[in-house]
């Protein structure tokens, strides 16, 4: 097969370029990414490439970009790359780790890692099992050809995680206190007051949770820490779905020490609307939106050092699972938890939860034999 590289510069090949994953993967399963997201990474500066077979037409994508943040975190200077897809020929995926491994070698780079968009704590990832269950926002999929590929190709699993799903929440009898057992004479011991969200007031409650992120994620391995308007960006639309009863912080003696995140999933939705949020989706979005409280995503949750240790995430747990059964939620989806974090499972097990996606990252030596 005859094969060129194109940087993508044009509208045709942006549309190209976002439309790719749509007509490669089933449609039930894969969650595009937004393409106004897209959009502004390319204007940020992200190199985003397409493959093109001898008739025109794309058949791989992949975007390249280094951070000092994280080769600061891990060491060492990588090549990161993302939103990767290709055919099935295994052509295309080798010319994609050519022309990466090339900006590698341009940018001083020993090692590849991804895929990544734009850092592993904001998405990205290959699924390595579980390929019949749908992605959803913030996740991955892809098919199982994908795993074998990279593997065969000399890229090595690096930060492996699993997805949860915990399906059936509405149904449940049981009494939340019985499944997160925490002691509520703590609460007026410790000066502990349970924060919940507020749409009309996101703009100002994000710097609390931007402290509370960092701080508690700073320990993981594969965390980079994200600047306040990185967060404001990454949430931008948010106010408008959110449930402010899924949103939750905890202060203790008037300090954030704890914080979790779930959102309603609108997952179908956007694979319906194939990742065009233009304005008219975001009215329709609006218009439909309690179609979306019967499943919820739970984005992120954490615990500030110093305070971890002492049972805060299973109070906010518990008030969590209480509102989503209040609301109606039947099913909560996790975004990836490392295989080492057995707290952070205990938790989707004590409400019936089981892995839903296994989840890696892949890492490769520049220039090393495939």
């Amino acid at each position: 097969m005859t094969l060129t590289v194109e940087r993508v510069g044009s509208r045709r090949a942006l549309r190209d370029f976002c439309a790719l994953p749509l007509r490669l993967h089933p449609r039930d399963r894969y969650v595009p990414v937004l393409r106004d997201q897209v959009r502004r990474w390319a204007r940020a500066g992200i190199e985003l490439y397409l493959v093109r077979d001898r008739a025109g037409r794309a058949v791989g994508r992949t975007c390249t970009h280094t951070e000092a943040r994280f080769d600061a975190k891990v060491g060492g200077r990588h090549q990161l790359f993302g939103l990767t897809e290709f055919a099935e020929d295994p052509a295309v995926f080798a010319r994609l780790v050519e022309l990466i491994e090339e900006r590698a070698v341009r940018a001083g780079a020993k090692s590849l890692f991804g895929p990544v968009a734009l850092l592993p704590n904001q998405t990205g990832g290959v699924i390595t099992s579980g390929f019949t269950e749908r992605g959803f926002v913030d996740s991955a999929w892809n098919p199982a050809r994908y795993p074998e590929t990279y593997e065969r190709a000399g890229f090595a699993r690096r930060f492996s995680a699993s997805t949860w799903i915990c399906p059936g929440l509405a149904q449940r009898v049981d009494d939340p206190a019985a499944t997160y057992v925490f002691d509520d004479a703590r609460i007026a011991a410790e000066h502990l007051v349970i924060r919940r969200g507020s749409r009309r007031r996101l703009a100002e409650q994000l710097p609390i949770l931007h402290t509370m992120l960092n701080a508690s994620f700073a320990q993981l391995g594969y965390y980079t820490p994200i600047a306040l308007d990185e967060l404001r960006a990454q949430t931008e639309g948010l106010a408008y779905l959110l449930d402010e009863s899924l949103l939750l912080w905890l202060e203790r003696a008037g300090e954030p020490v704890a914080f979790t995140l779930a959102v309603p999933d609108i997952s179908e939705f956007l694979i319906r609307i194939r990742g065009d949020l233009h304005v008219g989706n975001q009215v329709r979005l609006l218009a439909t939106r309690g179609r979306y409280r019967r499943e919820a995503v739970l984005i992120i949750k954490g615990t500030v050092p110093g305070a971890q240790g002492r049972g805060y995430l299973t109070l906010l747990a518990r008030e969590q699972y209480r509102a989503l059964r209040a609301g109606g939620y039947d099913t909560l989806r996790s975004t990836w938890v490392e295989d080492d974090n057995k707290a952070s499972a205990a938790q989707y097990r004590r409400i019936g939860g089981r892995e839903l996606h296994g989840h890696t990252f892949y890492t490769k030596p520049v220039g090393s034999a495939r």
